[in-house]
């Protein structure tokens, strides 16, 4: 695991797993909303994204971490050698966020883009997190499904295998 895409719907722990993957692999750590956003949550104009992004994919090894365009996801995903699809139950993701909402109130989010405060995108959020589910899961199985010869899958269906995978990943 040199070159690793994680992915999956808001709230599911995607950036805590590659956190703790960059720690134990020594692998650099790269979030997407970082890439994507500009403080007061102001996307980031797509050539600005697709050159940062692009130029992620370009180094050695990464954990990169979110969405974006799904151009720029499938390009990591031709990329990686490893794609790890976090995709809980609808109610876990959404009971996850709405947790992280919360606690970002106090302590901030550590792997947020700089300058975007969580409480106040909170229902658009929960749209988002809705969309994501019903329309880019099955794209996103699909294109996962895909590249399942040429790259290490793995698909993370619940809590239990997430907490599992984060104790033993290689």
């Amino acid at each position: 695991m040199t070159r690793v895409a994680v992915i999956g719907n808001a709230g599911g722990g995607k950036s805590t797993l590659s956190r703790a993957l960059a720690e134990a692999l020594g692998l650099p750590y790269h979030p997407v909303d970082q890439l994507q956003w500009r403080p007061g949550w102001v996307p980031t104009p797509d050539v600005e994204f697709d050159a940062a992004h692009d130029a992620l994919l370009e180094t050695e090894s990464w954990i990169i971490d979110g969405f974006g365009p799904w151009a720029a996801i499938e390009r990591r995903f031709d990329a990686a050698d490893t794609i790890i699809f976090v995709d809980h139950p609808l109610w876990v993701h959404v009971w996850w966020a709405t947790k992280r909402q919360v606690k970002s109130i106090l302590w901030g989010r550590p792997d947020g883009p700089e300058g975007c405060p969580m409480l106040p995108v909170t229902f658009r959020l929960y749209r988002m997190m809705w969309g994501l589910h019903r329309e880019m899961r099955p794209k996103l199985l699909a294109a996962i499904d895909t590249r399942r010869a040429a790259k290490t899958i793995v698909h993370i269906r619940s809590p239990k295998e997430l907490a599992a995978f984060s104790r033993a990943p290689v």
